[in-house]
């Protein structure tokens, strides 16, 4: 059956949906699959993927009056996902890509939530903040060229992407975990952005499938999460446009693209008084 347009499998080619390629491909109809198709999905490609709780993952239809978002996931392992709903499909997709993640994720959802109640803490605080924008929007950007990431770090926009473009072709991926930059890129609109963590890997790292990277990617994350204390808070998380990734857009296919502050902005230099001579 061929694709229609606007079904999942039209999007299994497209830039940045690497991740969840080889799954957009299995459905061609003008539907979403349900939430029974879901849990089937789930089951085959990440068998025991379970909540921060140790609760086995499950897709359900919204419940009524359930207790908060990730504490139902958390205390449950139900997802709730609405029917024919994108933003919730891409969350169904990243929990088969990013299972470990995820999970890891939840605990500390869970765990932050607890330590704020038991401090007398107001809100969600920083790390919870920076958990969330991240399972929003997330990518996680690996290259074998350690100037690749520093450069995009420092919003060297058109160094990166375009003078050191082949290099960048050839030596770094683009890794999208947020499922609502995976919706957003189904029409990418001007300004589009994700937040990244930059890794340095290994130049051995690059030879493998793509779907190893991705399992690699998955456990590294997790325990650099959990265990290395990131996503601490949102200033961790680097702004990037994605429309510069090259093959993303046409637009970009000229340095003159890099050069428009609106969507390509410089690195913010923090304000104070000078040092003292």
């Amino acid at each position: 059956m061929t694709a229609g347009p606007d079904t999942p499998a039209a999007f299994a080619a497209r830039p940045l949906f690497e991740p969840i390629a080889a799954l957009l491909a299995r459905f061609t109809g003008s539907t979403l699959p349900g939430t029974a198709q879901l849990d089937a999905l789930l089951r085959e490609v990440a068998p025991g993927t379970a909540s921060g709780g140790g609760q086995p993952i499950r897709f359900i239809l919204p419940p009524a009056g359930a207790l908060a978002y990730e504490e139902h996931i958390y205390a449950t392992g139900e997802v709730s996902t609405r029917p024919d709903d994108w933003h919730d499909f891409f969350n169904a997709l990243a929990w088969c890509v990013w299972p470990r993640a995820k999970a890891t994720c939840n605990i500390l959802q869970r765990q932050e939530r607890d330590a704020r109640i038991a401090a007398g803490l107001p809100g969600r605080g920083p790390r919870r903040d920076a958990l969330t924008q991240f399972d929003e929007c997330g990518i996680v950007v690996a290259s074998s060229d350690a100037e690749i990431p520093a450069l995009l770090a420092a919003h060297a926009w058109e160094e990166a992407f375009w003078t050191r473009r082949a290099r960048l072709i050839a030596n770094t991926r683009f890794l999208v975990f947020g499922h609502g930059s995976w919706d957003q890129l189904r029409e990418p609109f001007f300004g589009l952005c994700g937040k990244a963590l930059y890794r340095v890997v290994d130049a051995s790292w690059l030879a493998l499938p793509a779907a190893e990277q991705q399992r690699e990617t998955d456990a590294w994350l997790a325990a650099q999460v959990l265990d290395a204390g990131l996503l601490c808070t949102p200033r961790e998380l680097s702004p990037l446009p994605l429309l510069g990734i090259p093959g993303v857009t046409p637009e970009n296919e000229s340095a003159v693209y890099y050069r428009d502050t609106r969507q390509f902005r410089p690195k913010r230099v923090p304000t104070g008084k000078a040092p003292a001579a």
